[in-house]
């Protein structure tokens, strides 16, 4: 066995293709959720039914005392958190003005501090060992910017300030921190757009096709590996090709 592994936002989308990833090459995966328990469940049950070590935990990562409560969860089943993937995001469609103070602050709360509350918890952990493994989710309007989500680009472009800067301040303990910028995944977050738009989205990437959950899971696999053992602080983008 790896270690354990954090899946934050792990219930569904491209979460749970992370946690399963993980999960069947040998990372003992805590699945978090917020409100699809039954997602949760039948994830834990499909990956416990193949062997692997996996466990569920339901916690807003907004809240710092709930993220604390769940990593010392983590901790008493599964041993010191080794891999933390900051999966769990909100969006938002609506124009600029058009975004209450309500939502602004509940898109911060989530995308941006609960990526820093979860890197608190698990960091005297990971400090004290010597190793650990960061991946923070970004996305591609993070680095492009996107018209009727400035909130969601917003903070998807804090996420990654706050992987460069945090990746320079724990390389001396041998952590790594990178992250993740998603390009026009197939998931709910852009299946609620609308077919019309899919299709535009797939005609504007080169590649000519959605991504896929399970593409980023194999990206996220790869940044846990010691295969990327010199790489740190960077921000690898998967999108097809979309903003080159």
């Amino acid at each position: 066995m790896k270690g354990a592994a954090l899946v934050t936002g792990a219930s569904r989308g491209i979460g749970r293709a992370i946690a399963a990833t993980l999960a069947r090459e040998g990372w003992a995966v805590c699945i978090n959720y917020l409100q699809r328990k039954d997602a949760a469940e039948s994830l834990l049950a499909q990956l416990r039914a193949e062997g692997c070590a996996a466990m569920i935990y339901q916690a807003d990562v907004a809240d710092r005392g709930q993220v604390a409560a769940m990593v010392r969860a983590v901790e008493k089943e599964f041993g010191a958190v080794e891999l933390l993937v900051n999966n769990a995001g909100i969006s938002h469609q609506a124009l600029f003005q058009d975004t209450g103070d309500e939502t602004w602050d509940r898109l911060l709360a989530v995308n941006l501090t609960g990526t820093r509350n979860t890197c608190m918890e698990v960091l005297p952990g990971m400090i004290s060992e010597k190793r650990g493994c960061i991946v923070n989710i970004s996305s591609m309007w993070g680095l492009r910017g996107a018209s009727c989500e400035v909130g969601y680009a917003a903070t998807k472009a804090a996420v990654v300030g706050l992987t460069k800067s945090l990746a320079l301040e724990v390389a001396p303990s041998k952590i790594r921190v990178n992250a993740i910028a998603p390009g026009c995944i197939e998931t709910d977050m852009v299946k609620v757009l609308g077919e019309e738009t899919k299709a535009m989205l797939v005609e504007e990437t080169p590649i000519g096709r959605l991504g896929q959950p399970e593409d980023i899971a194999n990206l996220v696999s790869f940044l846990a590996d010691d295969k990327a053992g010199f790489i740190t602080g960077q921000v690898i983008t998967a999108d097809g090709g979309f903003i080159v």
